[in-house]
C-alpha cells in the first residue's frame, strides 16, 4: 500500500544516510538538544555501524558484533531502514522515500555518501565492496586456496588484498598505476610496495587495466588491455566512490563533486546541512573550491559538528580530519593533502619501514605521512597550520619518528 495518504512522519530534525556521519550527527544533536525528535532515514538495511573494520579488524577476529554504533539507544531516535530517499522539496520541508512515505522536517542533513565506482562489464561477477552486505559475500568466499583478483590499488583495494593474502586466499592484484597508493604515496614507496606485497604472496600486476570480466561455469575470467588473462573463484573491486548528490540536485542545492557547504556545514539552503563523504567544504576555513574526505575521522567530526550545528552551535568547523591504514605489519596515520604529485621531503629513519613524509606547497606544509609513527598526528595538524616557511633541511627531524 502506498503510504502516500498516511499523515507525513514529521521530525524536528531529519537525517537522510545511516552510516557513521549519521550516527555522529544525531550524537551531536542530543549534545544541545535532549527532546527534538531526531529521525535517520537510511537505504542500508542495516543500522548504523563503522565501517573501517570491514576491510581491517574483522579479518582479524574482530567480533562483527563490535561496529554497532548503537544509534537507537539515544533517546527520541529513529530508524527507518530499507528505504531510500527519491526526492527532496526544501520549499515543503518535505522528503518522499522508495515506498512512498512522506517525511517533514525542520533541519535536514544530507549524509548520504557515495555509490562505489562500477565497471562496465562484470555485473553480479564483481564485488564492488563498501557495505556490510559485501563483507558478509566476501568473508564466506575467503578460504584459505581460493584464488581471488583484487582490482584498485588504492586505499580500499591495499587492505582488502592484504586481508585475503592473511586468509590464506592466492590473491591477484591488478590495477593501472605504477603500485598500491600511488596517488598519494611517493613514487619510491608505491613502487616498494609493489615488492613488499609480492613477498607476502600476493601477485601484483601494476599497470594493468580490466578489460572484461566473464563467467566461465564455477570460475571468473579477468582480461586486461594487455592480452593477460587470470582465472579466479571471485572478484572484489575498490574503485573509489561517487557522490550521492540526486537529491541535492534535485532540491536545486550548490553541486560540485558533492554538495558544497560553508564553514558551518550548511548547504545553499538555511535548512539543509551536508556532512561526511559527500560534502565538500574548505578546511580551517581555507579559501578555493575545497575538498572532499572519504575516510572515518571526518564521517565522525563533521557529522558531530553538523548535528550541533543543527541544534544552534554557532562554531564554525575547523577540524583538519587524518586517516590511517594497516598494510600487514605496516601501518601509517596521514594528515592534510596528500597528492604524489606534489614535492615531498621524506625523512625515514629506516626506508620504507618507518620515518615522515611531508607533502609540500611552495613553502608551506600541505600533509604530512606517519609511515609506522604514532602520536604525531596533532604535531602534524599543527604542521599545517603554521605558515613557513619550510624546507627540506628544517622538517627532517621535526617529527621524531620514535
Amino acid at each position: 500500500m502506498n503510504d502516500m495518504t498516511n499523515q507525513p512522519r514529521h521530525s524536528r530534525y531529519l537525517i537522510i544516510g545511516g552510516g557513521m556521519t549519521a550516527d555522529a550527527a544525531a550524537r551531536g544533536i542530543r549534545e544541545l538538544d535532549a527532546d527534538g525528535a531526531i529521525r535517520l532515514l537510511a537505504a542500508e538495511p542495516d543500522a548504523p555501524y563503522a565501517r573501517p573494520p570491514l576491510s581491517k579488524s574483522l579479518w582479524k577476529g574482530e567480533p562483527l558484533a563490535s561496529i554497532w554504533r548503537a544509534t537507537d539507544e539515544l533517546p527520541g531516535v529513529t530508524l527507518e531502514l530499507g528505504r531510500r530517499a527519491t526526492r527532496l522539496d526544501p520549499g515543503e520541508h518535505r522528503v518522499v522515500d522508495d515506498q512512498g512515505t512522506v517525511y517533514t522536517y525542520e533541519k535536514l542533513l544530507l549524509a548520504t555518501g557515495g555509490a562505489p565506482r562500477r565497471l562496465p562489464f562484470g555485473d553480479d561477477e564483481v564485488i564492488y565492496f563498501r557495505t556490510l552486505a559485501d563483507y558478509r559475500r566476501l568473508h564466506e568466499l575467503a578460504t584459505p586456496g581460493r584464488r581471488i583478483a583484487v582490482l584498485g590499488g588504492g586505499f580500499i583495494g591495499s587492505e582488502v588484498a592484504a586481508a585475503l593474502a592473511m586468509q590464506g586466499c592466492r590473491v591477484v592484484m591488478l590495477f593501472p598505476e605504477e603500485g598500491p597508493g600511488a596517488r598519494v604515496f611517493p613514487p619510491a614507496l608505491t613502487r616498494h610496495l609493489v615488492t613488499y606485497y609480492r613477498e607476502h604472496g600476493i601477485e601484483v600486476h601494476p599497470g594493468e587495466k580490466v578489460a572484461g570480466i566473464a563467467r566461465q561455469g564455477t570460475t571468473s575470467e579477468v582480461t586486461t588491455d594487455s592480452g593477460q588473462r587470470f582465472t579466479v573463484d571471485a572478484v572484489v573491486a575498490g574503485l573509489g566512490i561517487i557522490p550521492d548528490v540526486a537529491l541535492a540536485i534535485g532540491a536545486g542545492l550548490r553541486v560540485d563533486d558533492g554538495i558544497v557547504v560553508d564553514e558551518h556545514l550548511r548547504t545553499t539552503n538555511p535548512d539543509i546541512w551536508a556532512a561526511g563523504d559527500v560534502a565538500r567544504f574548505a578546511p580551517a576555513g581555507r579559501a578555493g573550491r575545497g575538498v572532499r574526505v572519504e575516510h572515518e575521522d571526518n564521517a565522525l567530526s563533521q557529522g558531530r559538528a553538523a548535528g550541533r550545528a543543527m541544534a544552534g552551535d554557532p562554531a564554525p568547523y575547523t577540524h583538519v580530519p587524518f586517516f590511517y591504514s594497516d598494510l600487514f605489519d605496516l601501518g601509517y596515520e596521514a594528515v592534510g593533502t596528500l597528492d604524489a604529485r606534489a614535492p615531498v621531503v621524506a625523512d625515514w629513519k629506516e626506508e620504507f619501514r618507518e620515518g615522515v613524509v611531508y607533502y609540500l606547497a611552495g613553502e608551506r606544509v600541505q600533509g604530512v605521512l606517519l609511515w609506522n609513527v604514532w602520536g604525531q598526528v596533532d604535531a602534524a595538524r599543527e604542521l599545517l597550520a603554521a605558515p613557513g616557511p619550510f624546507t627540506a633541511e628544517s622538517l627532517r627531524g621535526r617529527l621524531p619518528a620514535s
